[in-house]
């Protein structure tokens, strides 16, 4: 089946594509007009009742993996061993969303009983919870066909906390989307979700139309800060402005101090080469910065060629991005103050490039840092003195992760302290690609990273498309689940400022569940 009439199958009526595989503003509207009904449907769904609805997603990506997984190799050049990886990520990752709404903790469900002693004045009775935004529209990104796009991160988190989703498929993998969003409403439809929960829209005009929309109530994306941005300005522009939740861009700074390079260099430029050089450069957290003491570039050089000679090289994602990766090395290579320390080429699957540059030119060109280049390429800063890291660190944007290699007597508070400003992330001694699905996780930062303070991987993802409402003087009869004193949903709830735990099984059963990745 080809994407075009696999996208035409889909269901409901605003999940359409007609012939040529483009959406057009007429099917965008009926599809997020589908998706306001059916999230009215569904938005008193119990938290078992939505848990149920993403289930059934996981075990319908489970089911379909192998076609899944042929069609997305042939449409991305990744490996199956990457594209299997990434798939089970995802279902994993749907099935932790289940265990977290059944839970409950996402409403923040708070309690004031009415209080005539209340110190500031006779207090009248106040309850308020957390609320789904409404329909979302969510851009799939390229570099991860499964983790990022269709039913990817944010997908996920907006069916989690109720709302319903209208995704942009990405280019780059058409006939992939079309066949993942026919599992996701096929699976949606056997669980009894309403119609229009979830559905897919394709090309430059239907993303359009669907920002534009005024029943879309905020905007997930995950690219690059150039098209984050335009449409960062496009929602800015609508009558009624709504939350965008952009990922964008990410060079992912790495800091050395002397005596960790004089204790292990070899081992972080081993390090190093592999994370950078990771699904051939294409992730968003992959290392584009490595601040060292200078003085031994021969030494370094060397011991980078060793450790490069095990990649092995394969095709980038599309054609478009192999040559804006070709632009972005040749035109930082040929800016003033940079040259080649390890060359690479731009064949159709590129050799790893290695540039280097001083710190007295990044502190006279600050611009040098701030270029990325999205594929299998990194630039190397040489500093004279330890003491000019912090200065350097604050000539960074924001940034989605940072690192330090450091030994534990070494004194880096102060740049701990710049990293922690600008990043969403901050490691010791390791290296930021692979980004684990879990409670503590945080995958954002301050911009250009994102245009957020939320992140858009873990459980906490599921907040950023909920809002606040609270209930005053409300008859017991008429109060939401989440807020009435016999807490039929058997939700956490924070009582005159005491917080009360649930206490049945089904909270003892998720809350101690192990992470697994």
């Amino acid at each position: 089946m080809t994407a075009t009439t696999e996208a035409a199958a889909l269901t409901p009526a605003g999940a359409l594509t007609p012939a040529g595989g483009v959406t057009s503003a007429e099917h965008v509207n009926a599809a997020v007009e589908a998706a306001q009904t059916a999230f009215e449907q569904g938005r008193q769904a119990d938290p078992n009742q939505r848990a149920a609805w993403l289930e059934a997603i996981a075990s319908g990506l489970e089911q379909d993996a192998a076609a899944l997984v042929e069609i997305a190799v042939r449409e991305t050049h990744l490996g199956p061993a990457r594209l299997e990886g990434e798939l089970k990520r995802t279902v994993f990752q749907l099935r932790l969303f289940a265990d977290e709404i059944r839970l409950g903790e996402h409403f923040d469900a708070t309690i004031d009983h009415a209080d005539p002693a209340w110190g500031m004045g006779p207090r009248p009775d106040l309850r308020r919870y957390n609320v789904p935004l409404g329909v979302v529209g969510v851009f799939g990104a390229s570099n991860f066909p499964f983790a990022f796009s269709v039913m990817g991160g944010d997908s996920a988190s907006a069916l989690a906390a109720g709302g319903a989703v209208v995704h942009k498929a990405h280019d780059a993998h058409r006939e992939l989307a079309a066949r993942t969003a026919r599992t996701v409403t096929s699976a949606l439809e056997a669980a009894g979700a309403p119609s229009g929960l979830f559905s897919l829209v394709t090309g430059r005009q239907a993303g359009e139309a669907l920002v534009d929309h005024p029943l879309v109530k905020a905007i997930g994306f995950t690219g690059s800060t150039a098209g984050g941005r335009a449409l960062l300005n496009r929602i800015a522009a609508r009558p009624e402005p709504i939350p965008f939740f952009g990922e964008l861009g990410g060079i992912n700074a790495v800091f050395v101090t002397g005596k960790a390079w004089a204790a292990r260099r070899e081992e972080i430029l081993t390090g190093y080469a592999g994370s950078f050089t990771l699904g051939m450069g294409q992730f968003c957290t992959k290392p584009g910065l490595l601040f060292v003491p200078a003085g031994q570039a021969a030494e370094t050089r060397g011991q980078l060629e060793k450790a490069l000679a095990g990649v092995a090289p394969a095709r980038l994602l599309s054609e478009r991005l192999h040559a804006g990766y070709a632009d972005a090395v040749r035109g930082l290579r040929d800016s003033g103050g940079v040259d080649v320390l390890v060359e690479g080429d731009f064949a159709e699957a590129p050799a790893p490039t290695v540039l280097r540059t001083t710190a007295a030119a990044v502190r006279k060109n600050p611009d040098i840092l701030r270029q990325e280049m999205f594929g299998p390429a990194s630039l190397v800063v040489e500093y004279g003195d330890e003491s000019e890291l912090p200065g350097l660190a604050g000539l960074l944007e924001g940034q989605l992760t940072t690192t330090l290699q450091a030994e534990e007597d070494d004194d880096v508070t102060e740049l701990a302290a710049r990293l922690t400003d600008i990043s969403g992330r901050v490691l010791w001694n390791g290296w930021p690609t692979g980004v684990t699905v879990s409670y503590a996780q945080h995958h954002g930062g301050p911009y250009p990273a994102t245009t957020s303070a939320t992140t858009s991987v873990g459980t906490a993802a599921i907040r950023r498309f909920l809002r606040p409402v609270a209930f005053q003087s409300f008859p017991a009869s008429r109060l939401p689940e989440p807020l009435q004193d016999g807490n039929p949903w058997d939700v956490p709830q924070r009582v005159d400022g005491v917080w009360r735990r649930p206490s049945g099984a089904r909270h003892e059963q998720t809350s101690g569940k192990e992470d697994q990745r």
